[in-house]
């Protein structure tokens, strides 16, 4: 029995997020901290890729802002993440994502799935 692990899944506390995966279009809803404020700021993108097991798991979302591209990694178990909303599922073939890097216009748009399974 791995005790690091049991210790780290009883510390945590434990959040339910919708069932999301790579290519689809999530906003999440997060605090930031600026001095003694806190305010929510919402980051609306695309999933590029979920990686890790358990509390470590991490997932990226990547957006362009003003023409330039902008990623963010959101731990799971993160506190300063309030909710996740999912906008539009995608059909993707991949796990990961990072061809969307390089691709520009609609070479990086992703097609909706139509049905939900």
């Amino acid at each position: 029995m791995d005790y690091l692990k049991y210790i780290h899944d009883q510390i945590t506390e434990k959040k339910e997020y919708p069932d999301f995966r790579p290519g689809d279009n999530i906003t999440v809803a997060y605090t930031i901290k600026e001095g003694a404020k806190e305010r929510i700021q919402k980051f609306k993108g695309d999933v590029i890729q979920i990686s890790g097991t358990g509390s470590t798991k991490t997932f990226t979302v990547r957006k362009i802002s003003n023409g330039v591209g902008v990623e963010r990694i959101f731990p799971m178990s993160s506190p300063i993440i309030n909710s996740i909303e999912i906008m539009k599922k995608g059909r993707v073939r991949r796990a990961k994502l990072f061809y969307l890097r390089d691709v520009v216009g609609k070479k990086g748009k992703i097609k909706e799935r139509k049905f939900f399974k």
